[in-house]
């Protein structure tokens, strides 16, 4: 880094970690560390890799590859993700989550958002919610890689989404904040830095976690984390719930964590809180805290309907597109204008209700439109895990091949059945084509083609 730290910052690191801040300063002028974190249900391995301590799924890389030149990545094989980051999935580890409800508060880009996806299973429900419209259409692409069909993307203020009381069993807020922990990775981060940014993060961060409190149910879990260092942020925000909520606060079950991963614990009342400096732990600045609502009585409540966008579909619709998906007992689908989605039968009720409410970008799994009696396909089926791989051809491309593909160029016909086909790169699809005659329709969408050559 050719920008020096902001000598606020290291005066305050000075006073909060001594003479161990040296070591921090000297940390943050090295090599950033590239971690990936694996799709569960999409078990490929795309790179060798030394095992994430506190992430079964996360995988460190010894250099950092063309990431946006491989198809795995655009097949929901993995996402790239800071090994700090991944911590969350360790705090709910040994949790019965699977069919849960998780509202993931400021979600973009949607790392975190995918973990609480896997660990919901199709059952059950993530609310991804971003005040940034156009954070809420990368997010949505990545949770269309991801493939699960569980997540609710929507783009809200912080309150709307709060109206939903006491709906979930998980609400997680990784706060924006001073970004300091991005110091190593991004030269951006220290230039953009100033002290009076930390105090106004603060606010917004209490203004968050009122909203996100109000939305945990009793017995629920809240997770707060950060990418910063900062005292204000982390531990200062932190003693100001258990000054606001204190009374409504109590430990959730002990998180283990191995010494050698190098994390410092700084617990404060029923909260447990979890330090990750790049000097000591193998990956960048986070800062991350959970306590539990303490059970009592629940006023489960929301807010009225402000509009019906979703609607049913007609039983021979149902049939065609009941064909696409591996279980279709367990689906149920809605049109949104001419578009059909999917969502797991557990949950369509609670899609519906948020829906209602809130300004949703995209939910459950977009199946596509319906033809002369026919699905069309769109690409995010291609993606979902619950795509029926009988229903059309998998043809399995080259390296080459598949890149044309993601570019949106020419692909030859001579392998594809005429037709629908899925493209497949290492068993896992891409996308779809469309064989007619001698030639093929490259059907991967226009806004996300690969543009580096």
């Amino acid at each position: 880094m050719n920008t020096p730290l902001p000598e606020a910052f290291v005066a305050t690191m000075r006073d909060t970690l001594g003479a161990d801040a040296e070591a921090l300063f000297a940390a943050l002028d090295s090599e950033p560390q590239t971690s990936i974190r694996l799709n569960p249900k999409k078990l490929v391995i795309p790179y060798e890799g030394v095992s994430v301590g506190w992430s079964p799924m996360g995988r460190y890389l010894e250099e950092r590859p063309q990431f946006t030149l491989d198809p795995l990545l655009h097949a929901g094989a993995y996402y790239v993700q800071e090994a700090s980051s991944q911590f969350v999935a360790h705090l709910l580890s040994g949790k019965e989550l699977d069919g849960g409800r998780i509202l993931d508060m400021c979600a973009a880009p949607g790392g975190k958002t995918t973990i609480y996806s896997s660990l919901v299973g199709r059952s059950g429900l993530v609310l991804s919610n971003d005040i940034n419209r156009g954070r809420t259409l990368a997010l949505s692409d990545n949770v269309q890689r991801w493939g699960m069909g569980n997540v609710v993307v929507t783009c809200n203020e912080p309150s709307h989404v709060g109206a939903f009381e006491e709906w979930f069993d998980v609400v997680a807020v990784d706060a924006p904040c001073s970004g300091e922990g991005m110091f190593r990775k991004m030269e951006e981060a220290r230039t953009e830095w100033t002290a009076s940014s930390v105090a106004t993060c603060a606010a917004r961060q209490r203004e968050i976690l009122t909203e996100a409190w109000r939305a945990l149910r009793p017995g629920g879990v809240l997770i707060y984390s950060t990418c910063t260092f900062n005292p204000t942020e982390d531990e200062g925000i932190v003693e100001w719930l258990m000054s606001e909520y204190g009374d409504e606060i109590e430990s959730d079950d002990r998180v283990h964590t191995d010494d050698a991963w190098g994390i410092v614990r700084s617990d404060i009342g029923e909260f447990q809180c979890f330090h990750f400096y790049p000097h000591r732990a193998r990956g960048e600045g986070f800062f991350a805290a959970i306590a539990r609502k303490r059970n009592g009585a629940q006023h489960r409540g929301k807010p009225k309907a402000r509009r019906k966008i979703i609607a049913p579909i007609s039983k021979s619709d149902a049939v065609e597109v009941s064909r696409w998906v591996d279980d279709a007992s367990r689906m149920a689908f809605r049109q949104v204008g001419d578009t059909i989605y999917g969502y797991d039968s557990a949950v369509v009720d609670d899609v519906v209700s948020l829906a209602e409410s809130l300004s949703v970008v995209y939910s459950g799994v977009a199946m596509g439109q319906i033809f002369k009696g026919r699905l069309k396909p769109e690409h995010p089926l291609a993606l979902y895990i619950g795509l029926n791989k009988e229903i059309v051809p998998r043809v399995e491309v080259s390296t080459d091949d598949a890149q044309s593909y993601l570019r949106r160029g020419d692909i030859s016909a001579t392998h594809f059945t005429e037709g629908i086909n899925a493209v497949c790169y290492k068993g896992l699809p891409i996308g779809f084509v469309k064989r007619i005659g001698a030639r093929c329709n490259n059907m991967y969408p226009k806004d996300l083609r690969i543009m580096k050559l």
